[in-house]
């Protein structure tokens, strides 16, 4: 069994009176009516009016508008190109000093590090220098001082057994001490 959809039922009826439809509800599109041909007479004259008022007035106004905007834009744009050429010079230039200024100061440092090292060394020989002598000195006077030791130490070993002798045996013999200190000290 076949159904027919519910909108055809409803366009059907419409669709019988085609003439009186357009030309009762359309009344522009009514060829046969007197007054069509002044309304389009008087739309033509409007819309000629139209025309001729923006064609003189209104859009001329506008293209000088766009005219300014685009030379104003153009001269803007032109503007920026030498401002960001500029920055890019001034840039370029900025970073040139301070790639010489970075080199200066590397050399800087290093000619300060290089005093500083110089310094150093002779001041590390002047010490070492210095140093040597006192040790030089210090080794002359202990030389002497062991010289001058030893060179008494044949008295001071005599006179000491010569007391020990006198406690122990209660005589004193110079002659036979000083010659056993000899005898053993050589």
């Amino acid at each position: 069994m076949y159904r027919t959809p519910r909108l055809f039922l409803f366009a059907a009826p419409l669709a019988a009176v085609p003439g009186r439809a357009v030309a009762a509800g359309m009344p522009q599109l009514n060829f046969h009516d007197p007054l069509l041909i002044g309304q389009v007479v008087w739309g033509a004259v409007i819309f000629g009016g139209f025309y001729l008022s923006l064609s003189r007035f209104a859009l001329p106004r506008v293209e000088r508008v766009l005219s300014n905007r685009r030379t104003r834009i153009q001269s803007d744009l032109d503007v920026a190109r030498k401002a960001k050429a500029e920055a890019d010079r001034a840039s370029a230039e900025l970073l040139s000093a301070r790639h010489e200024a970075a080199e200066q100061a590397r050399a800087h440092v290093e000619r300060i590090q290089s005093e500083a090292r110089a310094s150093a060394d002779a001041h590390a020989a002047e010490t070492a220098k210095r140093l040597e002598s006192e040790i030089a000195n210090a080794e002359t006077r202990i030389t002497q001082s062991r010289e001058e030791a030893l060179s008494s130490l044949s008295e001071i070993a005599t006179s000491t057994t010569q007391d020990l002798v006198a406690r122990l045996i209660g005589t004193q013999d110079e002659q036979t001490v000083a010659s056993a200190v000899k005898r053993v000290s050589a």
